[in-house]
């Protein structure tokens, strides 16, 4: 997002998915979505934001998971003595996980020949290579493909290790977008 000037989730999975698929010639049959939430006391904005959003996809026949986001918290001492808590990191736990865990899954049972993650996320890289050993074990073609924006702005320049890397132009990415703003209303 931020690697082509988006600066909140503006994307449509499901078309986001289609395109990639579109330009290997691969058949979707699929999306799901992982992420972490925030709470919903600290951040209500964006946790209204995803309820409306998991809503909207899941109504579209994408598969949501989600967990909460773990937050890593320091008290501030203020100049009257006070104490105040102060969010010093916000962190998804379990989503890597889940990925992996499900992908291996639809692989040992026949349920994708592709896997296609939109992520960068080097903790993947377990996963592509127990997809290689399927692959291998059960003598049948099985592809883990890591998506990911390919950009001046973006901090990331490879995809997961281990796996095929698709390259994500701005082209392709902004012709993805979702036209609807799920920020509740202020």
């Amino acid at each position: 997002m931020a690697a082509f000037g988006h600066y909140h989730p503006n994307y449509d999975p499901a078309k986001l998915s289609d395109a990639v698929c579109r330009e290997n010639d691969w058949q979707n049959y699929g999306v799901r979505f992982y992420t972490g939430v925030p709470d919903a006391v600290r951040d209500p904005m964006w946790y209204g934001y995803w309820q409306s959003r998991f809503l909207a996809m899941q109504r579209a026949g994408i598969t949501v998971t989600a967990r909460p986001l773990r937050y890593q918290i320091e008290n501030e001492i203020l100049t009257d003595g006070a104490n105040r808590e102060k969010i010093v990191a916000r962190q998804e736990k379990g989503i890597d996980l889940r990925i992996g865990l499900d992908v291996v899954r639809m692989a040992r049972v026949g349920q994708l020949d592709v896997a296609v993650i939109f992520s960068q996320d080097q903790d993947l890289a377990e996963v592509a290579q127990e997809i290689r050993e399927i692959s291998h074990s059960e003598g049948r073609w099985l592809k883990i493909v890591s998506a990911f924006p390919a950009s001046a702005r973006a901090t990331t320049r490879r995809g997961i290790n281990g796996t095929d890397w698709f390259r994500m132009d701005q082209t392709l990415y902004d012709a993805c977008l979702d036209p609807w703003d799920y920020r509740p209303k202020r």
